[in-house]
């Protein structure tokens, strides 16, 4: 995966290779959850890979959707 840089051309940067695992609880069908095209369970855990660029973001959407993060595991590190 490439990162993009300010002028928005990709770079090859170590961030932009690392992918992340997040655990979240308490997701709850909702009009934004509608949208994924598959029904959200209200009990259990429910893990989804974001990639390092979009951790922000997908903190934001997981909470409008009233989620809690649980854990977050990195799944990949850069390449020495």
């Amino acid at each position: 995966m490439l990162a993009q840089n300010a002028f928005g051309s990709s770079t090859a940067s170590p961030s932009g290779r690392r992918i992340f695992l997040y655990e979240v609880k308490g997701l709850r069908q909702s009009e934004e959850t509608d949208k994924n095209g598959y029904p959200i369970r209200n009990s259990g855990s429910v893990f989804i890979k974001v990639p390092y660029s979009r951790m922000n973001e997908e903190m934001q959407r997981i909470n409008r959707m009233g989620g809690e993060i649980v854990d977050i595991k990195p799944l990949s590190t850069a390449a020495s």
